[in-house]
Parts: C-alpha cells; sequence; structure tokens
C-alpha cells in the first residue's frame, strides 16, 4: 500500500495537484470502499475530472455532502456565506423558514441546518434548483432533514404556502461573467454545469432575477444572502436597493469571500 500511494501522489504531482498527498488518500479509500479500479480513478482525476466525483462527496462546513457528476462542486469560501445566515437565523422568533435556491447538491441548506440543528434551533427547510440531476442528489443529501426539493426555474416550483414567509433565502447564483469561464480551471469548466457557472455579461444575471422576485417570498424582517464577487458587490447592492431591499456587504478576508445580504423592512 506503500508503495502505492507513493505511485498514485507522484502521478497526482505531476499533473499539477497542489495537494497530491491528501487526494492520493482519498482516491485510495474511494477505490476500497467502492471496488472501482484505482488505476482508473487516478487517470481521471488527471484528465481533471473533480476530485469530487471521483470519490462521491464534498467535505463543506463540517459536514460531508454527496456529489455526483453534472452537478456543482461547492467552494469552501461559501462556508461564509452559511456562517452569516447562521448569525441571522439566531434572530428569528421561533423555527426559522429557509430556502436555498440554486441548490446544486444541498450544501448550504444542509450545512445551515445542520449547525442551527447543534445549537438546538430546528428550521423548515426547502429548495429548488433548475437542473435535474442537482435535484436528485440535493433530495438524497436532504433526505434525513425531510426537507423537499423542488425542480424548477428560481422561485416558478416552489409551493405559495412559502410566499411571504421565508426568512433566509440562500441563493448561490452563477456569478462568473460569461467571457470569463474559458478562464476557469479545466475540473470546473469542463465538468460543471454551465448553468450553475454563467452569470451573463456581468455575472450577475441570475442574482438581478432572484432579488427580482425576492421581497414578495420574504418574511418581513427576512434575508436574501447571495455569494458575489467583490468587485460586483458594488453594482449587486444597488439591484437590492432598487427593489426595496435594505443592502449590505460582508466581506472575509480567511476565505476570501464577499456576500451580498438583502433585507426586507419589518412591518
Amino acid at each position: 500500500m506503500a508503495t502505492e500511494s507513493v505511485d498514485v501522489v507522484a502521478r497526482l504531482r505531476a499533473a499539477g495537484c497542489v495537494f497530491a498527498e491528501d487526494e492520493a488518500r482519498l482516491l485510495i479509500e474511494a477505490a476500497a470502499e467502492t471496488g472501482v479500479e484505482l488505476d482508473g480513478l487516478v487517470a481521471r482525476r488527471v484528465a481533471g475530472e473533480p476530485l469530487e466525483y471521483l470519490v462521491g462527496w464534498a467535505e463543506f462546513h463540517g459536514v460531508r455532502v454527496g456529489v455526483t457528476a453534472g452537478v456543482f462542486v461547492p467552494r469552501q469560501r461559501t462556508a461564509f456565506l452559511v456562517d452569516e445566515a447562521v448569525e441571522l437565523a439566531r434572530l428569528v422568533p421561533g423555527e426559522p423558514v429557509v430556502v436555498d435556491l440554486c441548490c446544486g447538491s444541498g450544501a448550504l441548506g444542509l450545512a445551515f441546518a445542520t449547525t442551527l440543528g447543534e445549537k438546538g434551533i430546528a428550521v423548515e427547510l426547502a429548495a429548488a434548483d433548475i437542473e435535474p440531476v442537482a435535484v436528485e442528489c440535493a433530495r438524497r443529501n436532504l433526505a434525513a432533514l425531510r426537507a423537499p426539493v423542488y425542480e424548477g426555474d428560481l422561485f416558478e416550483p416552489l409551493p405559495t404556502t412559502l410566499r411571504g414567509r421565508i426568512d433566509i433565502l440562500l441563493a448561490n447564483t452563477p456569478y462568473v461573467p460569461s467571457e470569463m469561464i474559458a478562464r476557469m480551471p479545466p475540473e470546473a469548466r469542463d465538468h460543471e454545469p454551465r448553468t450553475a457557472l454563467d452569470g451573463g455579461p456581468d455575472g450577475l444575471d441570475i442574482f438581478r432575477r432572484v432579488v427580482a422576485g425576492a421581497r414578495d417570498w420574504l418574511a418581513p424582517g427576512g434575508h436574501l444572502l447571495v455569494e458575489s464577487g467583490a468587485a460586483q458587490a458594488n453594482t449587486a447592492t444597488a439591484v437590492l436597493a432598487e427593489h426595496g431591499l435594505g443592502a449590505r456587504v460582508a466581506e472575509s478576508e480567511e476565505y476570501y469571500a464577499t456576500v451580498v445580504i438583502g433585507t426586507r423592512a419589518p412591518r
């Protein structure tokens, strides 16, 4: 096994994998657990396939999230969005109503609900995504929480019983400008769904659509949290203000992350 591990590390390092030792360990464990040939897994990783697709999961905000091919891989920087949402949710009286929009694997909703659950706070959670493969992946990840996952475009598939009741709206919308997609790392550009990456000319097309509908779905005092690029934050806050939402920006040097927060005025 030691010789095998050294060989895998060498192949991964030669392919440019920065964390070759960690990736080698995970691939060896995945091969042993699933019965898939190790050499094949390594070859796919060397060819640029995301590690998370090969091992079947991603570590995110302290929880293991199942990930399948064709689903957006949760980024570690997005843990900052979850942290911000948790702090806001703790101010909500009673059981917060939460929706994970553009949910992908359901990672944000899962991490959010798990974190609050550890603090003794239950949540009413739902999620939605336009991609069928993402919906199925999220349903598996959120099954233990009995959280429904709806398939459709943004708010369209949500039940009307949620309208005007959402305390926390998590929306990890795509925010890469279209012309920048070609410059992304191959493992994202060539394997993840373009709908989860491409935010239009300035990266904020989907964000604008979410904001346009958010006020009707948020409860009085409810919050919309969206990750953005630092350079997009001023434009994003202006969009929030145009739609009658209070706007602020939260930034984290630790995560290299920017989160734009829109708040519906309380009654």
